[in-house]
């Protein structure tokens, strides 16, 4: 909840009459608006915010932030120019434009304004190339189990979203658990300068953007932006089992380091690691010499390592072991993979947010653990640059280990079929579709009752068409 007074605030602006005009929620999409929002109308890859502003005030938005060019459209609001210094007139039950130059750096510089307004909540920034969203969510359940947390929603990790949780900041709030994604140098640098985190947590350094970055060292400088940024009081939490991440030691000027992995040369690290399929994996997690063995409804083994960076900032917290097993003990976490009942009874394993080749290879040892006929439907992996041959080769030799049928979609996915046939599968059992309905005819044709079948690719290969394809609604 914003008032104009604090948007002029954070604006260096001189505060307009009504200035206790109070905003409620902030929205970037004019259909997502309700009545006293104030929508931001940012230019898009294919549309421009600002042909929707007429909708977001049908739609009840109180305010808009905008460019000038939104004076070239005849709407029936007030305006506001901040930077003119000119106070506004009362604005009564009118729709108001705040007209400012540049609508990004505007939500951006107002995000900031409302972080620096709640110094006693201690942001916790969560970055890496796999994995962020799991550790997000499994370091947020933990820390919850003390202070009031706020974390970022869904994808809300980049230049936009970060800002627009941080808006959501309350006086409540005592702990901020916030993702941060990058495809540039500079980027996690500007929302650690938005943010002002005390604890970084880093997964890892994979080729996810190796194509826009050119190399892995290149990635890693781009996610060490992260503990960079950190204070001296503050507390690196980093996955000592990438040594591209353990360097970051060595970066950050937070005086207080945790390393946490499998091998036992970390702080705090894990053995016994068994996955019990749909019902969750167990560990044991080792630190100064105690053992503590706990369950979370995580799955899959990979799971470990964000069990881990989870634990690890919860130590970093002070918090206790009990705490810390309750939060990650903690039912129904939100998961990118989620369960689906698909054709003739078969079981989707819906991974379909996005895809690389070590979150891929991860996926198919989790399909290996659950009974049932595996098939792997699997689509291209993008932005891998140079690894794009060797990453696919990787997939597809898990694939050919794991999967009983196997069908790819995308050229960069014959490789994985390549690979699959190399490691033993059947050419038989081996599918190359090149459209999403081609994919589709094919598992029409082949599942079976009681298997189990994985989904996943790039974000921009849709695989989720698949998805719904092969529902159960369709059988």
């Amino acid at each position: 909840m914003l008032t104009i007074g604090e948007i002029a605030q954070a604006l260096d602006a001189a505060p307009p009459l009504g200035a206790d005009w109070t905003l409620a929620e902030t929205v970037i999409d004019s259909r997502q608006a309700r009545p006293g929002d104030l929508f931001v109308a940012l230019p898009g890859e294919t549309h421009d915010g600002h042909e929707f502003v007429a909708a977001a005030f049908q739609r009840g938005a109180r305010a808009a932030l905008v460019t000038p060019a939104i004076r070239q459209q005849a709407l029936d609001a007030d305006e506001w120019e901040p930077a003119s210094g000119e106070a506004q007139p009362p604005m009564g039950e009118r729709a108001l434009c705040i007209i400012v130059p540049d609508v990004l750096a505007a939500l951006q510089r107002i995000a900031a304004w409302r972080r620096r307004q709640r110094p006693a909540c201690q942001v916790i920034g969560v970055t890496g190339s796999v994995g962020k969203t799991t550790t997000k969510e499994a370091v947020a359940a933990v820390v919850a189990q003390r202070y009031e947390t706020l974390r970022s929603p869904g994808n809300y990790n980049n230049e936009i979203g970060l800002p627009l949780t941080l808006l959501q900041l309350e006086p409540r709030h005592q702990r901020a658990v916030l993702e941060m994604s990058m495809y540039a140098l500079g980027e996690i640098a500007l929302l650690a300068e938005l943010a002002a985190p005390r604890i970084g947590v880093v997964t890892n350094v994979e080729p996810i953007h190796l194509e826009r970055l050119g190399s892995l060292e290149a990635i890693a400088q781009a996610k060490a932006e992260l503990p960079r940024a950190l204070p001296p009081e503050g507390a690196a939490v980093l996955n000592g089992d990438d040594p591209r991440v353990r360097a970051m030691a060595a970066l950050t000027p937070a005086r207080r380091v945790l390393t946490f992995g499998l091998a036992s040369d970390n702080e705090l690290w894990a053995d016994g690691i068994v996955s019990r399929g749909l019902q969750g994996t167990a560990l044991t997690l080792h630190h100064q010499g105690r053992a503590v063995a706990l369950e979370t409804p995580m799955l899959g083994a990979h799971s470990a390592w964000a069990a881990l960076a989870a634990a690890g900032v919860g130590l970093v917290e002070g918090l206790s072991w009990d705490e810390i097993a309750a939060g990650l003990g903690q039912p129904n976490p939100p998961l990118r993979m989620v369960i689906r009942r698909g054709l003739r009874g078969a079981m989707i394993l819906d991974d379909t947010y996005n895809a690389g080749p070590s979150s891929t290879v991860a996926a198919l040892d989790f399909l290996a653990t659950l009974p049932g006929r595996p098939v792997a439907v699997l689509g291209d992996m993008l932005e891998l640059g140079s690894y794009e041959r060797e990453g696919h080769r990787q997939v597809g030799r898990k694939a050919g280990q794991v999967a009983s049928e196997l069908v790819t979609m995308g050229t960069r996915a014959r490789a994985i079929a390549e690979a699959a046939r190399e490691a033993g599968l059947a050419g038989s059992a081996i599918h190359q579709a090149a459209s999403h309905a081609e994919a589709v005819a094919i598992l029409r044709e082949r599942l079976q009752a009681g298997d189990v079948v994985l989904v996943k690719g790039s974000r921009s290969m849709a695989m989720d068409k698949i998805v719904a394809a092969i529902g159960e609604e369709t059988a």
